[in-house]
């Protein structure tokens, strides 16, 4: 009998467990890798063209900070496609555990910066901790669409 038509035993099995469970996790890094780049990346474009005031002095205009919410919130959204695309299987669990990981950085983040540091309105941190989830599971909703 040929090796790929053996039965599965447990060894096996347990492989391919190894596998799924290194894939999911992947597809979670990954989309929260690309959030942090593209929001990271669109950060700086925003600041060389002056939109924002220079890296390291409080934003405090609302403009500005609804500004950087709404690309956050769009580029969540595409994270939470992204995590679902990539799952090996059951794509919204992993858009959702992508947004589990988004709230509770968001929230570390909230209660850092609202607390010891003077960056900006308290609004703005807590919306993205706030919308975390729910955009990941429109990002999980439009993969199943797609």
């Amino acid at each position: 009998m040929s090796a790929s038509l053996a039965p599965a035993t447990s060894s096996s099995r347990e492989g391919i467990r190894g596998t799924r469970w290194l894939r999911s996790t992947a597809a979670v890094v990954a989309a929260v890798v690309a959030n942090a780049v593209l929001a990271l990346v669109t950060d700086q474009l925003f600041h060389v063209l002056g939109v924002y005031p220079p890296w390291g002095q409080p934003m405090f205009d609302a403009g500005d900070n609804a500004l950087a919410l709404g690309y956050r919130i769009a580029y969540a959204v595409l994270g939470g496609y992204l995590a679902a695309r990539l799952a090996p299987r059951a794509p919204m669990r992993h858009a959702l555990a992508y947004g589990a990981v988004g709230f509770v950085l968001g929230s570390v983040a909230a209660a850092v910066t609202i607390t010891q540091f003077d960056l900006g309105p308290d609004w703005y941190p807590l919306l993205l901790a706030a919308s975390a989830l729910p955009c990941a599971w429109l990002g999980g909703r439009l993969h199943r669409r797609a």
